[in-house]
């Protein structure tokens, strides 16, 4: 049995950054990750927390 999933707090994207580029992160939903295009990396979101650290994002195809 999984254990159920905490939402993400929406308003957090607009103070959150990309710790690598400083660029704007996008929410994906599904994946609970936050994205940045330009590092091409995504931050994992456990627990309703994101994960801002390089050494634990998942780096995208």
């Amino acid at each position: 049995m999984s254990e159920p999933v905490q939402p993400f707090d929406r308003r957090m994207l607009e103070a959150l950054v990309c710790p690598h580029t400083h660029a704007v992160l996008s929410y994906d939903a599904e994946r609970q990750e936050l994205v940045s295009r330009a590092a091409h990396l995504a931050y994992p979101i456990r627990n309703g927390i994101p994960v801002m650290l390089v050494d634990e994002a998942r780096p995208l195809d």
